[in-house]
């Protein structure tokens, strides 16, 4: 289960400019989205092959939404990252991503829960309720065996599905959400505790890709 450092055609590399993300779309068409990992600014760190680790460093990771997402986020899309734990931080729950409101009040995230080996995805309902939904397939175990793993979640209207190593964990019915606010903040990679950068390497804090690619029409 642990990600191929060479790509093949079941696990294609992840480049925005040239994806095509077959793994966890329905039909194998090429889609834009952001780096995340540009649009935070992150320093670049080790390279393996041509898919570089960045490094997080000690400040955190959170932007005004408007700079991350200028054209807003589109209401089917899919989250997609590279990282691996630490032995120390294995157990930590924290925020892979999330999209706070004006107020402060979180309008979707996800966040991976290291004790519980589960990974949450949460999202404000048309009610302006906060909905939850937990996927506590043994298929997210090795995303905490402290190495590389490809994740990906993926949003549709009434649905969402999560992805490691392309392959599918598990799929979840979803209730419709409300429409993201852009006067807030984003975030990357935070603790759920103190707000700090987790740490997902098992050596230094780095993060090999994390992006948001948006699903055809």
């Amino acid at each position: 289960m642990v990600v191929s450092e060479q790509a093949d055609g079941s696990c294609p590399s992840l480049n925005v400019e040239d994806y095509r993300f077959s793994d966890i779309l329905d039909r194998p068409l090429q889609i834009t989205g952001y780096d995340l990992t540009e649009k935070f600014l992150l320093r670049s760190g080790t390279v393996t092959e041509d898919l570089p680790s960045f490094r997080l460093g000690s400040s955190p990771l959170i932007k005004q939404t408007k700079l991350i997402f200028p054209d807003g986020l589109s209401s089917e899309y899919s989250l997609v990252s590279i990282f691996r734990v630490r032995r120390t931080t294995k157990k930590d729950r924290w925020y892979l991503w999330q999209i706070l409101g004006q107020s402060g009040s979180s309008q979707v995230s996800v966040v991976v829960d290291g004790d519980k080996k589960a990974v949450e995805f949460s999202f404000q309902g048309l009610l302006k309720n906060s909905l939850r939904y937990t996927f506590k397939s043994r298929d997210l175990h090795p995303l905490f065996d402290r190495q590389w793993h490809k994740f990906g979640i993926s949003v549709w209207s009434n649905r969402v599905s999560i992805y490691v190593d392309c392959m599918l964990a598990e799929t979840k019915t979803t209730d419709e959400r409300d429409n993201i606010n852009l006067s807030g903040h984003t975030l990357i990679s935070t603790r759920v505790e103190d707000g700090k950068p987790v740490d997902v390497c098992s050596h230094d804090t780095f993060l090999k890709q994390i992006f948001i690619v948006y699903h055809p029409p």
